[in-house]
């Protein structure tokens, strides 16, 4: 009897480096990796979209479109390149227009890709309509995907195989056009029994006919089972990548599942163990100058009560590092469930994945629903679309307050469609002014990427790329002045500090908010006044008041991102603006006063 044949996708150029790295890997630095893939026989590859989008404009002053191209040049035309889109979101954070849903389709098709995997995180199948209908017009394979977790100990209502079996005949229902079905779980929680008996509904509902794959993470510590459950259950493919990115908050590796189905009757591509480890030697020599970041190699028990996908957990672990609170990181997977379960459990995924994040996050360092991160509020209030149950309507009240925004039962591509701001004219008007060459890959960068991406295009984009190298030449200093946030202990008392080069003015403030030591300022106040401290470290994006204007309790003074989320620092009481201690593009610390109301 034949074995069956089992797709493998190496995840590694993609999901693999997002899940260790966040993304950040240069191009020139693995492609000697992907020719050593090329020559071990895989020919299906993960090589773009999804954060692997934005994070090379974001940190590495690269062009996604150019990696993609040089990607299918190594590999040769017929591999299976595919990426991996949101729904209506396709790369971006944020809902797209029709148009910008089109372009996305048409550039990627254009630069290499053969698959578009396309997900919606809330699993709300009228986000996936017109994406696909854009991917297979542009002659790209479509595979739908429903997105899959376990929830959190205690919680129902949701993510069961009865409502993955009603999602998966919602898209049949809605005829949209399809080349194959993903279950998908970004956190690794779905459990193996439910990953066979959703594997096995499926196959049963879709025929012999229909490519089934799933897709898992080894962040929980379940994924092996998890893949010999859907093995057994019938599944057509699965995603693996190769060592030193793989397990941990990645897909298991190439190598631990050759091993964990030898003598079953299954044939992995015809994969070839020695081949793999000359793979994965090459990828280990181009990668060994890279940070690995500790809990990037974990398997944490902890997951399946604030499911945290692999993918973003590294994203945000290394941006708290930026900031200088990485010592946070517990209390805010601590503080995911009540998010997950408060906000109508859509699964853990980019966006939602972020938006759950950015929430536990300032619950943590703000206080409980005391802000409400713009993404998570305009979830629960539906401009991202249905939830797979209702939120909790006191988090629906506050976000409404707080966003200044009413509930909505519009469909999401509508909202995006109707918004001026989200068209082509929109975007070839602000790379007009910005005096930057009108394509349409620009146009889609700066769509998708928004000021990040007009500063790359001009060529001032961000590096960002945490290489150990680089680091110890940072410690030895040799010579150099430092500069940024960082995190100091004083006779067992914890202070962030603000290092700046030369003569430049510091700050010292004590991890609970209060200052401790202050080295005056130009704007430096004198007398009486009410001090406006930021609530999280991060940069000046906009100041929106001026010295000597007149404010009401709750007006914006000036917006901080930080952590990927625009921040509203706001006047505490009314009064007149005395000082404003920040200029625009500065950093700031948690704690570290920002203005003063007279």
């Amino acid at each position: 009897m034949a074995k069956k044949y089992i797709d493998v996708m190496d995840t590694t150029f993609r999901d693999g480096f997002q899940s260790v790295f966040g993304g950040r890997v240069l191009m020139e630095d693995f492609f000697p990796a992907v020719e050593a893939a090329k020559m071990a026989g895989i020919t299906h590859f993960e090589f773009g979209g999804g954060a692997r989008f934005q994070s090379l404009y974001f940190y590495l002053r690269e062009d996604a479109f150019e990696m993609m191209d040089k990607f299918r040049k190594i590999v040769g035309p017929e591999a299976n390149l595919q990426t991996l889109a949101r729904g209506v979101n396709t790369v971006m954070l944020d809902t797209g227009s029709k148009e910008l849903i089109d372009l996305h389709a048409k550039m990627f098709k254009k630069h290499g890709t053969t698959t578009i995997r396309n997900f919606d995180a809330l699993n709300d199948v009228e986000n996936l309509k017109y994406s696909a209908e854009r991917i297979t017009h542009h002659g790209l394979k479509h595979e739908a995907v429903v997105t899959m977790m376990d929830l959190p100990p205690g919680c129902h209502g949701a993510h069961t195989v009865e409502f993955y079996e009603k999602t998966l005949r919602d898209i049949l229902d809605s005829g949209l056009p399809y080349d194959s079905i993903c279950f998908k779980d970004a956190s690794g929680t779905s459990n193996p029994q439910k990953v066979f008996e959703t594997i096995s509904m499926a196959r049963k509902l879709l025929g012999d006919d229909t490519h089934i794959r799933l897709h898992t993470h080894e962040t929980a510590g379940v994924s092996v089972a998890a893949y010999m459950a859907a093995l057994e259950a019938g599944v057509d493919g699965i995603d693996m990548a190769a060592s030193p990115v793989s397990g941990g908050t990645s897909q298991p590796d190439i190598l631990t599942i050759l091993h964990a189905t030898k003598g079953m009757n299954y044939d992995l591509g015809g994969l070839e163990l020695g081949k793999i480890l000359t793979y994965e030697k090459e990828l280990q020599a181009c990668l060994e100058d890279y940070f690995m970041p500790p809990e990037a190699t974990m398997v944490s028990p902890i997951i399946p009560f604030s499911p945290m996908p692999g993918g973003a957990l590294t994203a945000n672990t290394q941006m708290m590092r930026d900031n200088g609170i990485m010592d946070k990181f517990p209390e805010v997977i601590a503080a995911m469930q009540e998010v997950v379960e408060k906000g109508g459990y859509g699964t853990s995924v980019t966006p939602v994945s972020q938006f759950y994040f950015q929430q536990a996050l300032n619950n943590v360092m703000q206080g409980p629903w005391e802000a409400i991160a713009p993404g998570y509020g305009r979830m629960v209030l539906g401009y991202f679309g249905k939830t797979p149950v209702e939120p909790d309507p006191e988090i629906v009240k506050i976000a409404s307050e707080k966003l200044n925004l009413l509930p909505t039962k519009e469909k999401a591509l509508d909202l995006a469609d109707a918004d001026p701001a989200k068209s082509l004219e929109s975007w070839i008007n602000r790379l007009k002014e910005e005096d930057i060459e009108i394509t349409e890959e620009n146009i889609f960068i700066a769509a998708a990427c928004q000021d990040k991406g007009i500063a790359f295009l001009k060529g001032e984009g961000e590096l960002n790329v945490r290489k150990k190298s680089q680091m110890e030449e940072e410690c030895k200093g040799e010579g150099k002045e430092m500069s940024g946030n960082y995190t100091v202990v004083v006779d067992g008392q914890k202070f962030s500090v603000q290092v700046a080069e030369g003569s430049g003015d510091v700050q010292v403030v004590a991890v609970d908010g209060e200052a401790a030591v202050a080295a005056p300022t130009p704007n430096a106040p004198s007398g009486d006044g009410v001090e406006i401290k930021a609530l999280l470290p991060g940069n000046v994006w906009k100041i929106v008041a001026n010295p000597g204007q007149s404010v009401n309790e709750g007006d914006v003074i000036m917006i901080l991102e930080s952590m990927k989320m625009e921040i509203d620092v706001v006047a505490p009481t009314g009064g007149v603006l005395k000082s404003i201690n920040v200029a625009t593009n500065d950093k700031v610390v948690e704690g570290q006063v920002v203005a003063v109301i007279g």
